[in-house]
């Protein structure tokens, strides 16, 4: 099952509104952006910290109303999630 969860952030650089798109299909995960609602997707956007909050966040919503999210997605991003928090401290970020 493939799961989509879309956003809208600023980007770090610019301070521009950015669409952001977090996409889990074949259990692993990937991240793209556009700059416009009606544009492309640029793929490949390694997710920050605040991202991978923000998709757990929505996993958790998602799954109490029992949108085809399971408890194995919920572990599988609080791992992920702490594995960029981890990383984070070690960068001193």
């Amino acid at each position: 099952m493939s799961i989509q969860i879309k956003w809208t952030d600023n980007h770090p650089e610019t301070g521009q509104r950015r669409f952001l798109c977090a996409h889990k299909f074949a259990g692993e995960w990937s991240f793209r952006w556009k700059l416009q609602r009606r544009g492309d997707w640029t793929r490949g956007l390694t997710p920050t910290l605040a991202m991978w909050e923000h998709v757990l966040d929505s996993l958790q919503r998602r799954y109490r109303r029992r949108e085809g999210v399971t408890e194995a997605d919920i572990v599988q991003v609080e791992k992920l999630l702490a594995e960029a928090r981890r990383l984070a401290e070690l960068r001193g970020d």
